[in-house]
C-alpha cells in the first residue's frame, strides 16, 4: 500500500512540474521577443531621427557644465574626414557586416582587443550603451550591431559615428570639433586636419589635433596616406555613393 501511495504522489508531482516548466518557457520567451522588439524599435527610430544625446554626453554635460555638439549632416562634412576616420579605426568599414573576423582574430592572436572593435560597434556603444568595459556591455553591443547594420546605411552609420564621437573634453561630433581644434566648418576641413581629427579619436582628452605630439603627426600621416588608399581601391564606395 506504501508503494501505491509514493507511486501516485510522483505521479501527481510531475504534470505540476512539466506546467511550471513551461510558464517559465512562455515568460523567457515573452521577455526576450519584448527586449528584441524594444531594440528594433530604437534601432529603427535613430535609422531616420538624429539621437539627441547619450548616457556618457549626458553625464560629461553635467559634470563639466556644458558640453559642444552639433548635429551635421553627411554631405555637409568634407568626404576626407569620413575616409579619414574610416581608415583609422576600421578601414575594412564597407566588406563587413558590423564585425571585422580578420581583426578579431589578430586581435585574439595578439592577447589584446585593441584594434578589433569596428566602426559600428562604437556607434552602437556610442547610441545605446554606456562607456567602460563589461561582459554584459559587450553582449548587448554584439547583439545590436548586426541590427543595426541590417536597418542602417552605411553612410547612416558613419554619419552618426562622426557626429557623436569625443574629440576633447566636452567636444562631441566633429562639427564641434572642426570649430574647437581649426575655427573651421566641417565641410572645409582639409586632407591634414580630417587626419589629426581621426588620430586623436581613440583618446582624445590626452591628444591635441591643433597642437600635434610627434605621434599625432605620425599617425595622421599614416591615416592621411589610408584615406587616399581606400579612396582608390574601392573600401570608401559604401559611404560615398
Amino acid at each position: 500500500m506504501a508503494t501505491g501511495k509514493k507511486t501516485t504522489k510522483s505521479k501527481g508531482k510531475a504534470p505540476l512540474k512539466r506546467s511550471f516548466r513551461r510558464r517559465l518557457t512562455r515568460m523567457g520567451l515573452r521577455a526576450v521577443s519584448v527586449v528584441f522588439l524594444l531594440a528594433l524599435f530604437v534601432v529603427l527610430l535613430f535609422a531616420f531621427i538624429n539621437p539627441p544625446t547619450n548616457a556618457y554626453i549626458f553625464s560629461e554635460g553635467r559634470r563639466l557644465g556644458d558640453v559642444k555638439q552639433e548635429w551635421v549632416a553627411l554631405e555637409n562634412i568634407a568626404p576626407v574626414m569620413a575616409r579619414s576616420a574610416v581608415a583609422a579605426e576600421d578601414a575594412n568599414f564597407c566588406n563587413h557586416w558590423g564585425f571585422d573576423m580578420a581583426a578579431i582574430r589578430k586581435a585574439i592572436a595578439q592577447g589584446s582587443a585593441r584594434g578589433a572593435s569596428t566602426i559600428s560597434q562604437q556607434t552602437v556603444k556610442n547610441v545605446y550603451l554606456w562607456q567602460g568595459r563589461s561582459w554584459l556591455r559587450k553582449a548587448m553591443e554584439a547583439a545590436m550591431t548586426p541590427l543595426v547594420e541590417a536597418i542602417w546605411t552605411k553612410r547612416r552609420i558613419i554619419e552618426v559615428y562622426l557626429n557623436m564621437a569625443e574629440f576633447d573634453e566636452g567636444v562631441f561630433g566633429v562639427k564641434a570639433a572642426a570649430q574647437h581644434y581649426f575655427g573651421v566648418a566641417p565641410a572645409d576641413l582639409t586632407a591634414t586636419q580630417s587626419a589629426r581629427l581621426a588620430a586623436i579619436l581613440p583618446s582624445p582628452k590626452t591628444r591635441s589635433a591643433s597642437k600635434p605630439s610627434d605621434f599625432v603627426r605620425k599617425r595622421a600621416r599614416q591615416i592621411r596616406d589610408g584615406a587616399a588608399t581606400i579612396s582608390k581601391d574601392g573600401r570608401a564606395v559604401c559611404f560615398e555613393s
